[in-house]
């Protein structure tokens, strides 16, 4: 005779038709009140009350997030799998609740959850953010090819039209402080000018070549950030003054900045490879801010390219987006990005609540996490023991990253655009690797 287990829960969630909004556990940094504050303020409150309110809206558009590999009915089935047997909306129904909704109300959300969080860490007293650019590829329709038109290099062209997306983010926690986007005509130098009201004093701003020209540095020093920017190899700034450490103050623009010069030296089992950079900063003073203490910061601008990889890997799963019209798209990325945040505000808790850091706190666990909790709809409202890791938070604390290795892999093209084109074998091997770093003496 076999024993059975009958297992019973209680889920909580919001009544009748409001019921499939929700976010799982992650409505507790998305909450109601917070929708529907902004849903307000934006003008985008229901007039009468539909199968698919303005505030289910916005949580169908974020848990999408989670599930990128599926179409917006499966999304909304995964929404509704915890809660029981209730009305499916129609995929029309879903397309003009989406419509209705815009774009206004998910970047009003971004604009609440935007910030470095409480786990962020500072380099002697500075909060330091990173700043740079990534391309989103968007669905081939003819919208999309008339606003952003078909990147071509070479004889080749590219299969889907992309969007450049520009952040700025703290790099101790890879949280977002700002992020705006428009075709890849745009520079990114020119998309970084609606970003510097979010640089101010006690930050301090890395940034890589691609930003360092003499105009955008003077816009964002005025902000009252300080720099830190590699500069190109062909400048040769007007010497002012010799510095210790071999450093030098140079006149860039308007600007007097101190000019570090180092080389790079990482060696492998495979080979052994030497780099310059030249680095530009408004830290003027050797003694305060060490020129090799800053060329070992700088290497934290990486934290970005991880967030940037953590939104299209991770989250995007290297798909293409939704939306078949440039108006969706505003719509869908600012839903992503607020995802984004919203995962990064609850690994934020969990390093609150105890000894885990940000950098040791896997991304991918607190998405599988994240997306268990929304097709169980568990944790959607708190109950009288509030536990402010939650589920998430005990799940990143039960299993840190180990710490991080220095490894090394050679440049390689990853996705080819022709296969027939390669020639001779691409080396994907990555490397344990050794780091020495050597001022050079330019005095």
């Amino acid at each position: 005779m076999s024993s059975h287990t009958v297992i019973t829960r209680v889920v909580r969630a919001a009544g009748g038709v409001f019921a499939p909004g929700h976010l799982g556990e992650l409505t507790r940094i998305v909450p109601f009140e917070m929708v529907d504050a902004v849903l307000d303020s934006c003008a985008k409150t229901q007039r009468r009350i539909r199968l698919v309110p303005a505030r289910v809206t916005v949580y169908l558009l974020l848990a999408a997030g989670l599930f990128a590999h599926l179409g917006w009915g499966l999304v909304w089935d995964k929404l509704t799998a915890g809660l029981g047997p209730g009305p499916r909306p129609g995929a029309s129904a879903l397309y003009y609740a989406r419509k209705r909704l815009g774009a206004a109300p998910l970047r009003a959300l971004f604009d609440h959850l935007a910030g470095p969080g409480a786990a962020c860490v500072r380099w002697r007293g500075l909060l330091v953010v990173a700043l740079d650019g990534t391309q989103i590829e968007v669905p081939d329709s003819a919208a999309n090819r008339d606003r952003f038109g078909l990147h071509s290099a070479g004889h080749a062209r590219a299969g889907y039209p992309q969007v450049r997306l520009l952040a700025l983010a703290a790099a101790g926690t890879r949280s977002l402080l700002g992020a705006t986007w428009s075709t890849t005509g745009d520079t990114e130098q020119y998309l970084a000018r609606s970003l510097l009201p979010h640089l101010g004093p006690g930050r301090l701003l890395l940034a890589d070549r691609g930003f360092a020209s003499a105009d955008f540095l003077a816009r964002a020093t005025e902000t009252g950030t300080d720099l830190l920017v590699r500069i190109p190899a062909h400048w040769r700034p007007r010497t002012i003054k010799r510095l210790s450490e071999g450093t030098r103050l140079v006149q860039i623009g308007p600007l007097q900045l101190r000019l570090i010069e180092a080389e790079i030296t990482i060696n492998t089992t495979g080979a052994t490879r030497t780099g310059a950079y030249r680095l530009a900063t408004t830290l003027t003073d050797p003694a305060a801010h060490p020129a090799l203490d800053l060329v070992e910061l700088y290497h934290q601008r990486w934290e970005i390219e991880t967030a940037f990889m953590e939104l299209k890997s991770t989250l995007l799963r290297r798909r293409v987006l939704r939306a078949a019209d440039p108006a969706g798209l505003d719509q869908e990325l600012w839903a992503l990005l607020v995802l984004y945040q919203a995962v990064r505000c609850a690994i934020d808790d969990a390093c609150t609540a105890s000894d885990l850091t940000p950098l040791t706190a896997s991304f991918t666990l607190a998405i599988e996490c994240a997306r268990d909790q929304i097709i169980q709809a568990a944790g959607i409202i708190d109950d009288e023991h509030l536990d402010l890791a939650g589920r998430i938070g005990a799940e990143l604390i039960a299993r840190p990253l180990p710490k991080r290795r220095l490894r090394t892999a050679p440049r390689a093209i990853k996705r080819a655009i022709s296969k027939h084109r390669a020639k001779g074998t691409v080396n994907r091997r990555t490397y344990k690797a050794t780091l020495e770093i050597a001022l050079i003496d330019t005095r």
